[in-house]
């Protein structure tokens, strides 16, 4: 392995100090070595040590990395985003991935999207695109049309206005640094968290690390950028977006980062609603949910953004750390199986689950009458294909929930009747999960929680979600066709198209109660 070259320098910013550098466990295909850089040099400044509350630390190393050593390829990299690339460069600009998707790209995961950062002026970008607009006020970038996606390009002069507003750091140009070093590492502290800290030139091969967060990615740490009281104050949001990271990446929190989430959980309230769906979203859509909302549970953020769940989290004794798992948990545990990073279903189909469970919490039914309301939903409401199938069903349903009883339901239309029951309570739920004075009682029985009474969901989100269900109790729908076998068009799920949600609701409630490995 070559021993990695790397160019240091000591900041003056009030960062946190760093561990030695090594990656050689980050992935089993690859080694780290460094481009060929300038000789070592270290310039001795006092910093501060976020990890511990302590000054005098030693600032994060910084690091200019081989890409390919670290096993990224130009493959990796979407194809409309490589476009975008390849313009950007052949104007002479500089052009750089940054944020989530390079640390993705480390991990050997696929990125949700990708973040391009230029030298370009926005106005500039606009000419090199002909399907290009500006959009956002206070901290504008580009949205570029390529086919049917959009790729996001941000400029150093609008992300430098961004850093003007953090306060927080005074950042002086360290001795003997280039001007270009000197940019970079600005950008990179508006970042919230220093896994997200990264940069990588396509073009010149090279992963640009001044935070440290190649050290955090092997550690599997969710540490800020600046200090984690700080962090959080000046956008409250980070706090889910850290959640998120965590939740899918399954990486820790540093202490002081996790000890400040708690500390500043009620803060989230705070936040447009709009902003709250769209990080649930993010948390609940794309493969790690069942990961996410253990992690809001364990940090109390989950009694503030959904009081109903949260309650019945407490009312199964389970604990913060809790290790096991409930029918919530299994049902997101179910959906997480059949989605990923690019491949997510639409926001009302995690909605319907949270809506369906909470009618089976409100009333425990029969595994059957479950079974016969998930395959309604997906024949779109044929009576006669729901009885035809329930009656085959022969494995057995999973006992360890207190949400399925046994009521013995023998004949056809005491079935179809506690099939329509459940539907009224399903849409009940729906309509609670809506109602803010409903949702502001949800805790009233345990006082020592914080009082919420956040409602998300918009009337506009909970009438595609009503109608997710409304076959049920209307009957066969006119010209529905419904689907056969188990295969996804995930560009229908994403889009919300109303024959692929039924079709994964179905999937998942029914092998969460019925799972497979039980059939034998």
């Amino acid at each position: 392995m070559a021993v990695p070259q790397v160019l240091v320098f000591r900041t003056q910013l009030n960062i946190r100090c760093p561990f030695i550098f090594c990656l050689h466990n980050v992935r089993k295909r690859s080694s780290v070595a460094a481009v060929a850089v300038e000789p070592v040099k270290v310039l001795k400044n006092r910093s501060y040590n976020a990890s511990d509350g302590k000054g005098d630390g030693d600032a994060p190393k910084w690091k200019k990395l081989s890409s390919e050593e670290l096993g990224i390829s130009t493959s990796m990299i979407a194809k409309p985003t490589r476009l975008v690339l390849n313009g950007l460069k052949k104007k002479g600009f500089e052009v750089y991935l940054v944020g989530g998707c390079v640390r993705d790209l480390i991990l050997d995961r696929t990125p949700k999207d990708f973040d391009i950062l230029t030298s370009a002026e926005l106005k500039e970008v606009l000419k090199i695109f002909q399907c290009c607009e500006i959009v956002g006020r206070r901290f504008p970038i580009c949205h570029v049309h390529i086919d049917d996606t959009i790729v996001e390009v941000s400029s150093f002069t609008a992300t430098g206005r961004k850093f003007k507003r953090n306060g927080y750091n005074v950042v002086r140009r360290p001795p003997a640094c280039s001007e270009a070093d000197f940019i970079r590492w600005k950008n990179c502290l508006a970042r919230d968290f220093t896994i997200n800290g990264l940069m990588f030139d396509p073009f010149a091969k090279i992963v640009y690390d001044y935070l440290g967060g190649l050290e955090d990615i092997r550690r599997a740490k969710v540490r800020c950028v600046i200090p984690a009281n700080a962090s959080f104050i000046e956008d409250c949001a980070r706090i889910l977006r850290g959640v998120r990271i965590a939740g899918r990446l399954r990486f820790r929190f540093a202490r002081e980062t996790a000890h400040f989430i708690k500390e500043l959980a009620s803060s989230i309230s705070r936040l447009d609603k709009g902003r709250i769906l769209l990080e649930m979203n993010y948390m609940l859509a794309y493969g790690s949910a069942e990961a996410s909302l253990r992690l809001l549970w364990k940090f109390g953020l989950l009694e503030i953004l959904l009081p109903i769940q949260a309650s019945y989290f407490i009312s199964q004794g389970f604990r913060r750390r809790d290790k096991r798992s409930n029918m919530l948990l299994t049902l997101f545990s179910t959906l997480d199986n059949l989605l990923a990073p690019n491949r997510p279903c639409h926001s009302s189909l995690w909605i319907a689950i949270l809506a369906f469970h909470k009618a089976l919490v409100d009333r425990p039914r029969d595994p059957l009458v479950v079974a016969a309301f998930s395959i309604a939903v997906h024949c779109g409401g044929s009576l006669s294909d729901v009885l035809g199938i329930v009656r085959k069903i022969s494995q057995p349903h999973d006992t360890r929930f207190p949400e399925l009883i046994d009521q013995n339901i023998e004949s056809d239309e005491a079935l179809l009747d506690e099939m329509m029951d459940l539907a009224t309570y399903v849409e009940a739920a729906l309509q609670e999960m809506t109602d803010e004075h409903f949702v502001s009682r949800a805790l009233i029985e345990y006082p020592q929680a914080p009082k919420s009474n956040l409602v998300f969901i918009s009337w506009t989100l909970s009438q595609k979600v009503s109608a997710i269900f409304e076959c049920v109790r209307r009957g066969k729908e006119k010209d529905f066709q419904r689907k056969r076998g188990r295969k996804i068009d995930y560009e229908s799920l994403a889009l919300g198209k109303l024959r692929e949600v039924r079709h994964i609701f179905a999937m998942v409630v029914f092998d969460t109660v019925f799972p497979p490995h039980l059939k034998d």
